[in-house]
């Protein structure tokens, strides 16, 4: 029987190029083998790898082995030779199609991701990594485990806009709460459809500091709807970049999924647990960005 890792790299080409609004461009990737890329849907995260003039084609069976293996490998390469990896969330997934989506926010040239898709045409190459459906292990890369909560909350800056509107279009009848999501300009609305009872909520940002809205947006939700039921908990702080996800949330009522720049998270996530005593368990938030710092190269 054949045993195939819990991700794996997919050499893809860009076949379609969809300007959604000013800050937002989706793209959408195909290559044969898409058909076993994994189905989990929600907030599923993968790696890119951004092409550039220096590092050349990247060697896929590098990444066929563990994390443990393959990352170390990865970071010895000559700076010259390692194509930048970037972390985002697939959009959609079309296996019978051999598609997946993937929508770039742009900022510009300064990043080498933005760079890169700020200029990319149909027909570049582009290397993704991610879930094999045929692997018998888990690939990972979902934090939305809600667990029996039905009531929810989800708060994000623009770049957990296509994380959101994913796990929004999953939802069934059964989900209640609010999605908050922070956009720089109002021509980056878009329309998600949900057939749940969740209602969406768009804040743009203008010229306000990064994470303004969201803040007041999500304090102001935790006034209206949470009634502190025990002693808050002391939540550490700090300046790291933190990631925590619940493995389970169990029997919490409510679950709250937050994500977007770093220290506007943390300091959502510490006002829901130390001032409104909502369960830390029920509770997953993402730093997927820190201001003034990029992910490593």
């Amino acid at each position: 029987m054949t045993e195939y890792p819990p991700s794996r790299a997919y050499r893809t080409r860009v076949s379609r190029i969809e300007a959604l609004s000013p800050h937002f461009t989706r793209m959408t990737l195909s290559a044969p083998d898409l058909v076993h890329f994994g189905t989990g849907g929600l907030d599923q995260r993968i790696k890119i790898l951004v092409p550039t003039p220096t590092a050349g084609r990247p060697d896929e069976s590098l990444f066929e082995l563990p994390m443990s293996e393959w990352y170390p490998a990865w970071r010895m390469l000559p700076p010259e030779e390692r194509n930048p990896m970037r972390t985002y969330t697939v959009r959609a997934i079309r296996p019978e199609a051999a598609e997946i989506d993937l929508d770039f926010v742009l900022h510009g040239t300064e990043g080498p991701a933005s760079a890169w898709a700020t200029t990319a045409a149909v027909g570049d190459e582009l290397v993704v990594i991610g879930p094999d459906s045929r692997s018998t292990v888990n690939g990972g890369g979902i934090e939305w485990r809600p667990g029996e909560a039905r009531s929810v909350l989800l708060a994000g800056d623009e770049t957990a806009v296509p994380a959101i509107g994913a796990i929004l279009e999953t939802l069934d009848e059964s989900f209640t709460g609010s999605a908050y999501l922070e956009v720089p300009d109002a021509a980056d609305i878009a329309d998600i459809r949900s057939r749940s009872a969740v209602s969406v909520n768009w804040l743009v940002r203008g010229e306000r500091e990064h994470g303004a809205a969201l803040d007041a947006a999500v304090r102001e939700w935790g006034a209206r709807e949470i009634v502190p039921q025990r002693p808050a908990e002391a939540v550490p702080e700090g300046e790291e970049m933190l990631w925590e996800v619940p493995d389970a949330v169990g029997h919490s009522f409510r679950f709250a999924w937050l994500a977007g720049e770093s220290g506007v998270i943390t300091g959502l996530r510490r006002h829901l647990v130390r001032d409104l005593g909502m369960d830390r368990r029920a509770i997953a938030f993402m730093g997927y960005w820190k201001r003034g710092k990029a992910e490593i190269n």
